[in-house]
């Protein structure tokens, strides 16, 4: 697979990574066995980059990633993520980063954190006193590079005035097209990297789409605007045309969908994550999944705003 640079600081990572929040929360229930072996399978198939959260599981998710990646930790890069309480409040203070991360290092049986963000803005601590005490991570040795993640320009500024940011990690899709667009200039401008997450529309743009009401109640989709059943059956109609151009050019939808993000700019990373080894495989073959302007103009007049609904309830 080819390889694609995040920022300016060195960090580099395959272009498409692998997200594991499904691994520990959010989409239903999960085998740790099968995840395991879908992580490995991402690896075997060129993928370098993994990412996780505390808030995955509260440590449970960094657990499983670490034990997936301990074989190959030196062959790829871990990205995880700090800031969320367990009531999803946000809790940025130092000494909260400094328990989260320790924490975090632990979880993962790391001696090194490759990428760290922010996982979302405290609106009680300043980006620059943030930024200041991940900083001090760095210098220890024990994160090597920073990001930020669900953050605006303002912040996006501000902290990169304190240390180098490498990555944003902001949502972006063919169902989310427009929320990360106009970040791209000062991303551009600052010689950031951008991480994709929900690069599959939370899986409405997987090609396995069901109702709401088929999900488990714990899913994240049954609050999530696309799913209501005002808006669920114009999703479909949208999904299904872009499955009929996918397959006419031998792709699926979900490939469909992350090649038109690579096509996108050469600076954006998607991170899909699944627990199934064969669709973890499907989704990598994107990487070889080539769109012309033509494509992408087509693509594009299919869903020009989206899916309907918006991406939150």
């Amino acid at each position: 697979m080819q390889t694609r640079t995040l920022g300016t600081q060195g960090l580099v990572v395959s272009a498409l990574g692998y997200g594991a929040m499904g691994t520990a929360v959010g989409y239903g229930p999960s085998d740790d066995t099968e995840s395991i072996t879908a992580i490995r399978r991402a690896h075997e198939l060129g993928v370098t980059h993994f990412d996780t959260a505390e808030m995955y599981g509260w440590g449970e998710g960094e657990k499983l990633l670490g034990r997936a990646l301990a074989p190959i930790r030196d062959e790829v890069t871990i990205a995880t993520k700090f800031g969320f309480t367990p009531a999803f409040g946000q809790d940025s203070r130092p000494g909260h980063i400094r328990e989260v991360v320790d924490n975090s290092l632990r979880n993962l049986g790391v001696d090194a954190i490759d990428l760290l963000y922010q996982h979302v803005p405290d609106p009680n601590v300043p980006v620059e006193e943030v930024v200041g005490e991940m900083k001090e991570f760095v210098d220890a040795g024990k994160v090597k590079y920073l990001g930020l993640s669900n953050a605006d320009e303002d912040i996006i500024r501000r902290a990169h005035a304190v240390h180098p940011i490498s990555a944003l990690q902001n949502e972006l899709s063919l169902f989310a097209p427009h929320d990360a667009a106009p970040l791209f200039p000062v991303l551009e401008e600052l010689g950031i990297g951008f991480v994709a997450y929900s690069p599959l529309a939370r899986g409405f743009l997987s090609g396995a789409v069901k109702p709401r009401d088929q999900y488990d109640a714990n899913d994240f989709r049954q609050r999530l605007a696309w799913w209501k059943p005002e808006n669920f059956d114009t999703n479909v109609a949208i999904s299904d045309e872009l499955t009929t151009f996918a397959e006419a050019k031998g792709a699926t939808l979900s490939q469909l969908a992350l090649a038109w993000l690579l096509a996108h700019k050469d600076y954006i990373v998607p991170i899909p994550g699944s627990r199934n080894p064969d669709r973890v495989a499907q989704n990598i073959a994107a990487a070889g999944l080539a769109l012309s302007a033509d494509d992408l103009a087509r693509i594009t007049e299919i869903a020009p705003d989206g899916g309907l609904g918006g991406r939150l309830s």
